[in-house]
Formats: structure tokens, sequence, C-alpha cells
């Protein structure tokens, strides 16, 4: 009995010195960082918006009557003083007619007093008949001269009415729809114009930009008015509904002066010139502003990771191990990197790589990169 229990521990002796030892902790890992520093970098700010031209005209008919003629096409370039549409209605050249019978009517009253004036006037000269008829006489010929004035005003306004029934182009533009066919009763009330006519030499694209991105914008700019600001901004760009790039730049402008409480945007325009006519009223596109920044954090967009539509990266602190920083910011034109709005401070080290195995307060073997070998493709 004594012998079992002195081989047993002589087992359990063997197997704690010959079991195999603790492994030691494992050293940290290399993981690449950068030292954020303020660079230069360039944003474009992408923002919808519907163009219209510079001027935009309704013709509408100033007569009642009925579409006799269409003389031009939709989406016709037409001149000014171009023929468009004419209406019917014979009642206006009756009017002239009539207007035209009541000038002759009134003139040869008119004669008539001359005549009875010039016929007393020698009779009174010699005492023969009172001085009294001819001043009858002559106030007769006065009241026929009044209503030969009025005959005249209301053959102008015959004329004038007739006119109306030609109408002609204000200006050089495009023609719009027109919703009218011949033979279509219209009138100076009726709802729908004739057409709308659009002078496109000019566009301008308006768009809403957000009273938090205006005042950041304008925060970086000089000037007294916002206007001011806007001119010391670069030249706009217009994407158009295609995604192509308009070749011409545009100028940023004031659209409204106030801000849409339901939105919180403020109405802002860029005039386009538009020579060739490429780009039609009532068409979309996307207005470009472009930014340059002369000192901005920028971090790296695989220095990143996302998290319930936030934006997150690691920093590593003195002790050398990582924490998670929400962070802020927009992304540059290349899409490679992100100008930091808020959540990092100039000497911040990022980690640049290797996020994905990563926890935060993880302990890690930094290993810094020249910033330019990151930052290149932003110069």
């Amino acid at each position: 009995m004594h012998a079992n229990r002195v081989g047993l521990f002589a087992i359990v002796l063997v197997a704690a010195c010959g079991g195999p030892k603790d492994k030691p902790p494992q050293a940290p890992m290399d993981f690449k960082v950068v030292r954020l520093e303020p660079r230069t970098a360039h944003l474009n700010i992408d923002l919808p918006a519907t163009i219209q031209g510079q001027q935009v005209i309704e013709v509408r008919p100033k007569v009642d009557g009925y579409v006799k003629e269409i003389l031009v096409n939709e989406g016709a370039t037409v001149a000014k003083g171009q023929l468009l549409f004419t209406i019917n209605n014979p009642q206006y050249e009756q009017d002239v007619r009539t207007a035209e019978a009541s000038i002759q009517s009134a003139q040869a009253d008119v004669d008539a007093a001359a005549m009875d004036v010039e016929k007393v006037r020698p009779l009174v000269e010699k005492d023969i008949v009172s001085k009294y008829q001819l001043q009858a006489a002559q106030y007769t010929l006065q009241a026929k001269q009044a209503a030969l004035a009025q005959a005249r005003a209301a053959l102008a306004n015959a004329r004038t009415n007739l006119d109306y029934t030609i109408i002609r182009s204000p200006q050089a533009g495009v023609i719009g729809s027109i919703p009218y066919k011949i033979g279509a009763l219209i009138s100076s009330t009726s709802t729908e114009p004739l057409t709308t006519l659009s002078d496109i030499g000019n566009v301008y694209a308006y768009y809403a930009l957000d009273e938090k991105r205006l005042l950041r914008i304008s925060a970086a700019l000089p000037g007294n008015t916002l206007q001011d600001k806007l001119d010391h901004m670069p030249p706009a760009q217009l994407l158009l509904a295609d995604g192509s790039l308009y070749p011409l730049p545009g100028k940023l402008q004031t659209a409204s002066g106030l801000v849409n409480t339901a939105t919180g945007t403020i109405a802002m325009k860029a005039e386009f010139p538009n020579p060739q006519g490429l780009i039609r009223s009532g068409s979309t596109g996307t207005v470009r502003i472009p930014r340059t920044l002369d000192s901005a954090l920028v971090v790296p967009q695989n220095a990143t990771y996302e998290l319930q539509d936030k934006l997150f990266t690691y920093v590593v602190g003195d002790s050398g191990r990582v924490h998670s920083v929400a962070i802020t910011g927009d992304p540059t034109n290349d899409g490679d990197f992100y100008v930091v709005r808020s959540g990092l401070e100039p000497g911040d080290r990022v980690v640049v790589e290797g996020l994905v195995s990563l926890k935060n307060g993880q302990a890690i073997k930094p290993r810094e990169v020249r910033a330019d070998s990151l930052y290149t493709p932003l110069r």
C-alpha cells in the first residue's frame, strides 16, 4: 500500500515537471500609420440643378378669336419680330371699317361747321347779325372737331385690336410647347399661353445649398456680402443630364436672400453662356462647385471604415494602443481621400492599413510612413 502511494506521487511529480510550458505573450503587430499635418486639398460640391433660360416669356393673345395659323414649330429658334400665330375674328376688321366711315362723317361735319363760321364772320363785321351767332358757329365747329378726334382715336383702337390678331415674337429665342391647334378658341383670359419663348443665350442653373454648408464656404472667403464672397470662388462647372461636362465655365450668383425654413436651404444659381443653344430651358443637370483648401487635414479612404452610416478611423495613442474615433469629412475629387471637418487634430497618428484586424484598445507597433508617399495624388 505504501509502495503504491510512492509510485503515484512520482507520476504526478513527473507530469508536473515534464508538462508543456505556458506560451509567452505575443508581441504587438506592425501597422503602418501616418501623422496628420495640414495640406492643400481640392473638393467638388455637386448639387442637382434645374436649368432655365435667362428670360422666359409666355406668349399670350390680347384679343379673343380662333387660332387661324400656326407659323412655327415647337422647339424652333425664332428671331425677334418673326410671325408666330394669326387669330381669326372678323369683328376687328369690321370695327376698323366702321371707324374709318365715322372719320369720314366727322370730317364732313367739321367742314360744314367751318363753312358756317366763314359765312357768319363777314355778316358780324358789317353788324348785320349779332356776334353771338359767330360764337355759336365757332362752338359748333369745336364740337365737330372734337368728334373727329374721337373718331380717329376709335380708328386707332380698332387698328390696334386688329394688329393683335397677328402675333410676332417679342424677342429672339426658342419656342416651347404649343398646346393649341388651328381652330381652337382663345382669349386673353385663357389658362395656358399660346407658347413660351425662352432666351437661352445664357442659362441659369438653379440649385439649393444647405445653410450649414453655405456658412462653412462663406466663412473661408473674403468679402462683405454673399455675392462678394461668391465672386472670389473659382468658376462653376455644369454636368449635363448624361453626365458629360459642359465645356464652358459658369459664374455663381445668389437667387434668393431667404432661407427656406422647411428645408433649411437657400436658392442659388450659376450662370452659364450658351452660344450654341446646346442647353435648353427646362432641362436638368448638376452644378459642380470647386473648392481649394489651403490648410486641411486629409486621411486616405482606406484608413477609414463605416459603421451605422458613420465614418471612423483608428488613432494611435502614446501608449501604442489604438482607439476608434468618429470623424466627419468630405470626399476629395478623386474619391481616394476624406477632408476631415471634425474628429481629428494635427499631429494625430492614424492607422492606414489592416483596419479589419484591429480592435478598439488593441496594442500595436506603429510604423510611421512618409506622408508624401500617401498624398501624391492630391498634388
